[in-house]
């Protein structure tokens, strides 16, 4: 069998000399995307709207601006998006809005960014560049409540929240862009994932964020319920998902499960990080009522379709992830406040 290493090469060897675009490639999922991509040799660009507090931050592609092109960009914007998708050979669509309760607050701009930004990204594909292959970041929020666990790609689904539902509408588009059209399209349906470069200035992006901050900072960790169970998948597994996704045609038009390792308590998980963090403290706190109302509730994925396919599975387990992503922010908390 071979090694850890040998197989995260075998999957970033293709792309060398390769062209690839990274939308939202300033953000969390797409800065690790764009910088593994361009230490494989492609030509990376890189773009990203720079809305304010969905994400981007131009810290996560520090010192990389001589390797990684960047363009502000805002895929509502065809004009724009049909002058970024020409000569691209994969095209990596992680731009988007992620807070589930910003989408319940404003719920137009969420159907914006999530749904119709959408097929106007894959008209340009499929106009401009009708051989790349477009890797979409899905998201397990559009299953809702689970009916049974772990959730497997059969599930119903029936998102909480506006938010799952755009996603939901998002991930719709690119298999129907391969049904008709014959777009190589993939969509990957993640699980909570963390790492470096998060959002940790707040709970937008994910609850773990703030969680990272409060810890560093010597603060109070609010853990609501706590007996809820979750996933977790560090980014750079994510991103060996996305990149063997976009390399196996077998995968093309349909959409898979991500998930992560053995579901923890959120109570759980907040203890090993107080733990390995050295700092922090725990506040156990019922649901505000605007949080519950969308709360979905224990999570894990069945990701064995996706597994069975690709060969992928992740490598990073909890405790060494959550010590990687703070180690990360020791020394850098202020870029990312």
């Amino acid at each position: 069998m071979p090694s850890a290493a040998a197989a995260v090469k075998s999957l970033e060897a293709p792309f060398a000399g390769r062209r690839v675009l990274v939308t939202g490639g300033l953000g969390f999922i797409g800065s690790n995307l764009a910088r593994r991509l361009a230490s494989a040799g492609a030509e990376v660009l890189v773009a990203d709207a720079m809305v304010p507090n969905h994400g981007g931050n131009r810290a996560n592609l520090a010192g990389l601006e001589d390797r990684i092109r960047i363009e502000i960009a805002d895929l509502r914007d065809r004009d724009s998006v049909r002058r970024l998708v020409p000569g691209h050979d994969y095209v990596f669509n992680l731009s988007g809005q992620v807070s589930h309760l910003e989408s319940m607050h404003d719920p137009v701009t969420d159907l914006t960014v999530n749904a119709l930004a959408q097929p106007i990204l894959l008209d340009a594909c499929r106009d401009l560049a009708p051989e790349a292959v477009v890797a979409y970041a899905s998201t397990r929020q559009i299953y809702g409540k689970p009916d049974y666990l772990p959730v497997d790609e059969d599930h119903l689904l029936r998102p909480v929240d506006v938010n799952g539902i755009n996603k939901m509408a998002g991930e719709a588009y690119h298999t129907l862009y391969h049904q008709v059209y014959g777009l190589r399209t993939v969509s990957l349906r993640l699980t909570n994932t963390y790492g470096p470069r998060m959002r940790i200035k707040d709970a937008r992006q994910t609850f773990l964020g703030i969680w990272l901050r409060r810890a560093l900072e010597d603060g109070t960790i609010e853990v609501w319920g706590g007996q809820q169970r979750r996933d977790l998948v560090f980014v750079e597994d994510v991103i060996d998902a996305f990149l063997a996704g976009a390399l196996t045609p077998e995968a093309w038009g349909h959409y898979y499960n991500v998930g992560g390792g053995e579901p923890v308590t959120l109570d759980a998980l907040a203890t090993l990080l107080v733990s390995i963090a050295g700092s922090g403290r725990i506040e156990r706190r019922e649901f505000p009522p605007e949080r519950k109302r969308i709360d979905i509730g224990d999570y894990f994925a069945n990701d064995r379709r996706f597994r069975t396919l690709t060969g992928w599975q992740p490598q990073m387990g909890l405790e060494d992830g959550l010590a990687c992503a703070l180690d990360y922010y020791r020394d850098r908390l202020e870029a990312y406040l």
